[in-house]
């Protein structure tokens, strides 16, 4: 929902996290800024659209995990009705998990939400600035793969709500877990499930979380 503006020179940011604790952290680290301060606050994706259509948030920082719809479903949304909204995403997972298809879907950047507050501060003043913001760890990793002729990785090919299911079975969560904390019929998460193993070529779920495993796609 908005909030009340007290400084139009100021940094203007929009917060979205379905966790209220979450949102009032990263309101409290705003406000520890002069040239920052938080505008509105969504805790699902339909509320985090709306919000972004009010025009009046300069930097969004988005959770990567939304309980309506994933987060980089969110942004695609969101870069298509405002394409130049710089889009933060945050996520509690490791970068290597969604950071490139984050970026690959319009984010100005992706922190985890382990880093340090001045990090955060830091990746707000760059997206607000036009930059793009990768922390040292991701660059360092994009850093890697340059110059290896490599078979696109078969997870690669999944869709993002593909790919959450395969995380989050790997993780040991079971469809109807899974239909839960996404809000979505357990008929419909049986399907992404059946598309994830026929597009790897697995069998089932043994396999899969080999796989993710092998792959560091889940801790």
């Amino acid at each position: 929902m908005p909030i009340t503006k007290k400084n139009s020179s100021a940094i203007k940011v929009a917060i979205a996290d379905d966790h209220a604790i979450v949102r009032e952290g990263l309101r409290q680290i705003c406000s520890g800024t002069k040239d920052i301060i938080v505008v509105g606050n969504a805790e699902n994706g339909l509320e985090t659209i709306k919000l972004t259509r009010l025009g009046n948030c300069d930097v969004l920082l988005l959770d990567i995990i939304l309980p309506d719809r994933t987060g980089i479903d969110v942004l695609k949304q969101i870069k298509k009705e405002i394409p130049k909204l710089p889009v933060l995403m945050l996520s509690i997972h490791r970068e290597d998990q969604y950071a490139i298809r984050a970026l690959k879907a319009g984010a100005a950047g992706f922190l985890n939400k382990q880093a340090a507050p001045s990090e955060l501060i830091n990746a707000i003043r760059q997206v607000a600035a036009g930059r793009k913001y990768i922390s040292p760890s991701l660059a360092q990793e994009l850093a890697n793969q340059i110059g290896f002729d490599h078979e696109t990785p078969l997870h690669e090919t999944l869709s993002d709500r593909e790919y959450q299911t395969m995380v989050m079975i790997a993780s040991g969560k079971t469809v109807s877990d899974i239909a839960a904390e996404l809000l979505l019929s357990v008929k419909t998460i049986s399907m992404y499930r059946s598309r994830v193993l026929a597009k790897m070529k697995l069998r089932h779920n043994a396999e899969l979380t080999h796989y993710a495993l092998k792959n560091n796609l889940v801790e």
